[in-house]
């Protein structure tokens, strides 16, 4: 593969060295490349990839052709790396929305017929358009932040008690994320995607199954999903998952005109979920319903805007095969039938102590593997809550 070909495929992030600056690399096997010194561009001196990703489609090919050329000499690749070892690595966005959308055909129709038994497992709008709800941007974490288990209101036999969460979960999700904004108004269509859109990274999308129950009606999730979300410190530009491209599942009813997309619509990424460092399932990213660009032509269709740094997850990548499954909720039965870890302890939801990891990789033109890295969380427990007592009238 040629230096140019491999620089197409390189996942860009932020990183500082010895406690300076942020600034702006790409992952280069085990190295990091510091862009603000190989190109000698303040662009890249920057503590967020905010605003190479607002500069556009052009200034992103730019880039990949000078970092191709950078990588073919040697030496001058050599002055500006660091070994990833040394290096602190940081968000790799200032966050500005985030969607979490629930695309999946498997994941929801696993789901609804765990917790919605005997009934139609898919509401009546889920192949009509991309179901979703708008998230708290400002909880999305860096992978290797603890996540806290959350407090909220738990159903009981009689009132509500506010507790923390007996149902912890995590939802295996990738996430694409928005360079170009776009105005007030006026609608993106799908046809559009690759002048707005960037890339892609690995998201894990906490929820406290029992909170989320017992809020979620009539507007959603709220407490059982806002206390964290984790994303992984790399994204891998849309232009690195050519060769990934694969056809989508059939969509019937066929969409609305707005939502049309042909074939493929889908990439062939690879994730693996591993818990206290057993692998216990390995989805495939091809199998999701709605694409990225049918997601991001609905959320605009009615004069939403996009913003650089929107984040937007992909909803649970999932199977009806035990072993592709993307979720606890899934794996377990909704708690019913425990997984066994290789340790012998068993897991019908997360427990404090509890490590979750999530990698992904896909296809690389010329060969190979384009690595998204991995997401990382380590599960807390409850913080002690302080309640004021009643004021004495």
């Amino acid at each position: 593969m040629s230096p140019d070909s491999a620089a197409r495929h390189l996942p860009y992030g932020v990183f500082s060295v010895g406690g300076g600056d942020p600034r702006v690399g790409v992952a280069v096997g085990d190295r990091v490349l510091d862009l603000s010194v190989a190109l000698m561009d303040p662009l890249f001196a920057r503590p967020s990839l905010n605003p190479f990703l607002a500069a556009g489609p052009a200034i992103w090919e730019r880039t990949a052709q000078q970092v191709g050329a950078v990588l073919a000499d040697e030496s001058t690749a050599a002055s500006s790396m660091h070994p990833v070892a040394d290096v602190a690595l940081h968000m790799p966005i200032e966050v500005a929305d985030y969607v979490d959308f629930y695309s999946g055909l498997e994941h929801a129709t696993n789901a609804g017929r765990i917790l919605r038994p005997g009934q139609e497992p898919l509401k009546k709008n889920w192949r009509e358009l991309p179901v979703a709800y708008h998230g708290r941007s400002g909880t999305v974490v860096l992978s290797g932040t603890d996540v806290v288990r959350p407090r909220g209101q738990v159903p009981t036999t009689g009132r509500p008690e506010l507790a923390p969460t007996g149902r912890l979960d995590v939802e295996v999700e990738m996430a694409f994320v928005v360079g170009v904004p776009s105005r007030l108004g006026e609608p993106v269509p799908v046809e559009d995607f690759a002048k707005h859109v960037f890339g892609m990274l690995i998201l894990l999308d906490w929820s406290a199954r029992d909170i989320q129950a017992f809020e979620y009606e009539p507007l959603g999730p709220f407490l059982g999903k806002s206390f964290a979300t984790t994303i992984s410190p790399w994204v891998v530009p849309y232009a690195a998952l050519v060769a990934a491209a694969a056809d989508g599942p059939p969509q019937e009813p066929a969409p609305l005109p707005y939502l049309d997309h042909p074939q493929p619509r889908g990439y062939d990424i690879e994730l693996e979920l591993v818990i206290n460092g057993q692998v216990v399932s390995r989805p495939r990213f091809v199998t999701q319903y709605w694409s990225a660009a049918q997601q991001m032509a609905h959320l605009t269709v009615n004069g939403a805007t996009l913003r650089t740094g929107d984040l937007c997850a992909s909803g649970t990548v999932s199977s009806f095969d035990v072993a592709s499954q993307g979720s606890l909720l899934e794996l377990s039965l909704n708690g019913t039938q425990p997984l066994t870890l290789a340790d012998g302890t068993q897991r019908g939801y997360l427990e404090d102590g509890d490590e979750v990891r999530v990698s992904a990789s896909a296809p690389a033109a010329g060969g190979g593997r384009v690595e998204f890295g991995d997401a990382v969380g380590r599960i807390l427990p409850a913080r002690t809550l302080k309640i004021m007592a009643k004021r004495q009238v």
